[in-house]
């Protein structure tokens, strides 16, 4: 299981640049005039993690195969695009399918390069499209309670959990508050995940700051982490030039030009990184003389879980799990010393995957 994340920002931004860089490819035009994304381009990309390539080195896997991330670029909001201003349905459909929001905000100053409200102020450009998606799901949560009333009138069971949740999400959203800060009790989540609001999403702030600024921040991206402090949400400093630079190098020169400019990894570490905890994601491995493995689950999985990631039938005859910790696996050299050493443990059903686990499933069938 990887994960989709929405790059979506005003135009000119610099979500296309980013896109552009984190993808390897040119397939997003970064062209200086809004709309010029107007098919969302979806790119997917290896999750870095330097434990896959140690666990390949000391199991001499023949084959490295890291986890996978989906970005998808979705073109610039403006102001109206909850009532299909700038092509805005098309997008916010876009949207309703990714699993978070990368919000991009322009953090830096260029005569060059136009800004749709004629300013640079990422916090104001945050509440633009906050108000946008707000007000794209009030309208979707109107034309839903008003499509599900028959069912409630005749005691639906469904249809009653589902109006319950969208007047819960009506009412903080009519008090100008995202959706994601109704308190969703645990019974409730696959309804209300299946409600797809825009606003329930969790959101990571992406400050695109000058070249020079990359390392440090400046005043402007000090201002979005004090807002996505104050709202609960996460941020990172990037600058997306950087990031498409580096794309062209080759790794050693891309280390000495990160080297450079004062950074110690590429902004898509970061990026990633920061998904992943917002998503309260972890990573567990398998490791063999065929191949090493990266496997993305949701922290608290359980073990047959996980197995199913790997194939279905994993998790239906699952027997145990043989797990052991990345470090013992690192620091004792590999599968069969970390047995002798008595490091490899046989766990059941009940088991909780921990973030780095080394694990081969035995199953039925």
């Amino acid at each position: 299981m990887g994960f989709r994340m929405g790059i979506v920002g005003l135009p000119n931004v610099g979500k296309s640049t980013l896109f552009n860089a984190l993808t390897r490819t040119a397939a997003a035009q970064a062209a200086n005039f809004p709309f010029c994304t107007i098919e969302p381009n979806v790119g997917e990309v290896n999750v870095p993690d330097a434990r896959l390539d140690k666990l390949a080195e000391i199991a001499k896997s023949a084959k490295v195969i890291p986890a996978r991330m989906t970005f998808v670029d979705i073109a610039g909001l403006v102001k109206g695009a909850s009532k299909g201003e700038g092509l805005g349905n098309q997008f916010l459909a876009n949207i309703r399918e990714c699993d978070a929001i990368a919000h991009v905000l322009r953090c830096f100053e260029d005569p060059d390069v136009t800004h749709v409200e004629g300013r640079v102020d990422p916090v104001a450009d945050a509440e633009v499209i906050g108000t946008e998606l707000m007000l794209a799901d009030l309208e979707s949560i109107e034309r839903r309670l008003q499509n599900i009333v028959r069912k409630v009138r005749g005691g639906d069971k469904e249809a009653l959990e589902q109006e319950r949740l969208l007047k819960a999400a009506q009412a903080v959203l009519e008090e100008g508050q995202p959706a994601r800060s109704v308190e969703v009790a645990e019974e409730d989540r696959k309804t209300w995940t299946g409600l797809q609001l825009l606003t329930a999403k969790p959101v990571l702030y992406v400050c695109n700051v000058a070249e020079e600024e990359a390392a440090s921040g400046n005043a402007l991206s000090a201002k979005v982490a004090e807002m996505a402090a104050a709202e609960g949400n996460s941020h990172v400093v990037i600058s997306a030039r950087i990031e498409e630079e580096l794309a062209q190098l080759e790794p050693e020169e891309a280390a000495l030009f990160l080297s450079e400019m004062g950074l110690d990894e590429p902004g898509l570490d970061r990026l990633i990184r920061a998904g992943y905890a917002l998503l309260g994601l972890q990573t567990y491995f398998t490791a063999g003389p065929k191949e090493a493995r990266a496997w993305t689950i949701p922290a608290g999985t359980s073990a047959p879980r996980a197995a199913g990631v790997i194939h279905g039938d994993f998790e239906k005859g699952f027997i145990r799990a043989e797990t052991i910790a990345y470090d013992d696996y690192v620091t004792l050299g590999g599968e069969q010393p970390a047995k002798e050493a008595g490091k490899m443990r046989a766990e059941g059903k009940g088991y909780v995957v921990k973030d780095g686990d080394v694990m081969h499933f035995l199953h039925s069938g």
